[in-house]
């Protein structure tokens, strides 16, 4: 993995020594004319020769001053490869790829110079441009209100990982640690009867008299007896005691008692 600051020297390197080019290139078409640069043009069989003259002038040197402090290389970049593509195209494709011939004594004007020159631009395009530009320290100020190069520098994708990797581990070793919580056993309801968690009364002991009732007693069934002879109710064999259980029916007393014969009368 790359080192931040050595890409960052290396981008500014490649910035001045490609934008020196360009501006280099540019000047010498300002000191020529662009008007001679444009019959120049013409002369080549290049279309459009006197537009074409100044789009190659003033790109090449604004283009390369722009490139040298590192602002808006997006498209600076992108003009600059086009241009270098039409210079490919229409001046160097036909003279092969060296500059000069192999004793360096004539030139050849191949197309060598415009591929470096337009593929350097179309990488810086793309590419980042490293922090040690103009457009780092003064306009690419984020949320916090200050130029990126005073802040923090992104964390990589492999800090974020071992960072994520030692908080599972953490959380792991925190779960192991901590007791397991005890079962409680459910406890049975202690509700009256009718809630939701009572045991159902069995018919039997429903139907059961309390023992504690004053009718379930001998005494309790006597007085409520007399009650009932004395109110005239009880005088049926179907009448039955609601918490007893069922008797015979008593027969009344007669308050008269039967005469007795005198047996001396009988006998005489």
């Amino acid at each position: 993995m790359r080192s931040r600051p050595l890409y960052d020297v290396v981008a500014l390197l490649a910035r001045l020594g490609v934008g020196a080019v360009f501006v280099a290139h540019g000047w010498q078409k300002i000191e020529v004319g662009v008007t001679a640069t444009g019959r120049w043009f013409d002369g080549l069989g290049v279309p459009f020769p006197t537009g074409a003259a100044v789009y190659a002038t003033f790109v090449e040197l604004l283009g390369g001053t722009l490139l040298i402090a590192g602002i808006g290389l997006p498209v600076v970049g992108a003009l600059l490869f086009v241009d270098m593509l039409g210079a490919l195209v229409f001046v160097h494709a036909g003279n092969g790829l060296f500059v000069v011939n192999e004793t360096g004594t004539a030139a050849l004007n191949g197309y060598e110079l415009v591929v470096v020159l337009g593929v350097a631009s179309l990488l810086l395009a793309v590419g980042d441009g490293g922090r040690l530009s103009v457009q780092h320290f003064l306009l690419d100020r984020g949320g916090s209100g200050r130029p990126r190069g005073l802040r923090r520098p992104r964390r990589t994708r492999d800090e974020e990982e071992d960072d994520g990797q030692s908080f599972v581990e953490a959380l792991r070793a925190a779960e192991e640690e901590a007791p397991a919580p005890a079962l409680e056993k459910p406890k049975r309801s202690s509700s009256k009867s009718g809630g939701k968690g009572s045991a159902p009364t069995p018919p039997e002991a429903a139907a059961r008299p309390s023992s504690s009732s004053p009718s379930s007693s001998p005494a309790g069934q006597d007085a409520r007896l007399a009650s009932d002879i004395v109110s005239g109710t009880r005088g049926t064999e179907d009448d039955t005691l609601v918490a007893g259980r069922r008797k015979s029916p008593r027969r009344r007393r007669s308050d008269t008692q039967p005469m007795k014969r005198n047996t001396g009368e009988a006998s005489s």
